[in-house]
């Protein structure tokens, strides 16, 4: 007598087929390939015109404020503190609101001395920031 085995219909598939997910895979990546680039340029704009034109700076606007690497603070070339600067930058910018503050940091100062400086800054209504920085030199 023959018998018919039922173990055929009955064993699960216990592998995944992996295929059609690397299909979905490549095409999202093809898809962000192609539209990343469109993304990171601007449009184009025609800006509407009004407004005032922008005043010259003198220097009796700019203050300098310089970051050692070892996180030494000046201001116009006086070691300072950092309540020292942010006292003086206060006042300045109450007496002069076109004040702007140039930044320059050593290449090897913390990140974190550079972000005390621009956060009292907006902290206390100095919105016009300037980081320093040197200029690469022609290839």
């Amino acid at each position: 007598m023959r018998r018919f085995s039922q173990r055929n219909s009955l064993v699960t598939l216990s592998d995944i087929n992996i295929t059609p997910l690397l299909d979905l895979a490549f095409v999202l990546l093809i898809i962000f390939v192609i539209t990343t680039p469109l993304l990171e340029h601007s449009l184009p704009l025609n800006l509407p015109k009004g407004g005032q034109p922008d005043k010259p700076l003198s220097p009796k606007d700019i203050r300098t404020v310089e970051i050692s690497a070892q996180g030494g603070y000046m201001l116009e070339r006086q070691r300072m503190t950092l309540d020292q600067i942010e006292a003086n930058l206060v006042k300045d910018h109450n007496a002069n609101p076109n004040l702007v503050v140039n930044i320059r940091a050593d290449e090897a100062s913390r990140w974190k001395d550079v972000v005390a400086v621009m956060d009292r800054c907006q902290k206390n209504g100095i919105t016009r920031l300037s980081p320093r920085l040197e200029p690469l030199k022609n290839r």
